[in-house]
């Protein structure tokens, strides 16, 4: 199986090539348009703000792309937000594949939320043998309000998306590859299950 975690330079990459290869796969770090496009399985991550982000995404033509995939995709963080149509982070337009728009938490709680928390009403093979208040991690200022492409809420202050899916994309709004054994069997959901 070819797995290629998109490389735009705005990604956690190394972690999460790493926790594939503790799953037993390797995993190919590239911005290459062919390369991704014949990959069995694409990782879209993301750290850093979106506006920045989607520039290095347009400079590279990974805007036109990444859309128009056929195969399973998995965004993750600041990725799955870019998926979405639009985030607050920057005024920023998005890929469009989620119709949902990323906004930021209120003064209410503590932001960025760091650390981790709790999904719930898991609603896809992504979370095949994962239960209902398992322990993910997260750093994030903006979210994903509940839609319905919500796959798994989290809770703070709002309910929000903790996971979206729609077609063949998928995208989680903690950080898999921090998330412990949790976090490993999710993504080997993707490899397998998806």
């Amino acid at each position: 199986m070819k797995i290629v975690i998109i490389n735009y330079g705005a990604g956690n990459i190394q972690s999460i090539k790493f926790a594939i290869k503790r799953l037993g796969y390797e995993a190919i770090l590239s911005h290459d348009i062919v390369e991704i496009q014949f990959a069995d399985k694409v990782i879209f991550p993301g750290v850093g703000e979106a506006s920045s982000a989607m520039s290095k995404l347009r400079a590279s033509g990974l805007d036109k792309l990444i859309p128009n995939l056929k195969q399973p995709v998995l965004g993750i963080c600041l990725g799955m937000q870019l998926m979405c149509h639009s985030s607050e982070e920057g005024d920023t337009k998005g890929l469009g594949i989620f119709d949902v728009d990323v906004i930021k938490f209120t003064n209410e709680v503590k932001v960025p939320q760091i650390g981790w928390n709790q999904i719930t009403n898991l609603k896809s093979e992504l979370f095949k043998n994962i239960e209902d208040k398992e322990h993910i991690y997260l750093v994030h200022s903006f979210y994903a309000p509940l839609c319905k492409e919500t796959i798994a809420e989290s809770e703070y202050g709002i309910k929000y998306s903790a996971a979206l899916a729609k077609n063949n994309f998928y995208g989680t709004q903690f950080h898999p590859e921090k998330s412990s054994d949790i976090g490993e069997r999710i993504l080997e959901n993707f490899l397998k299950n998806i």
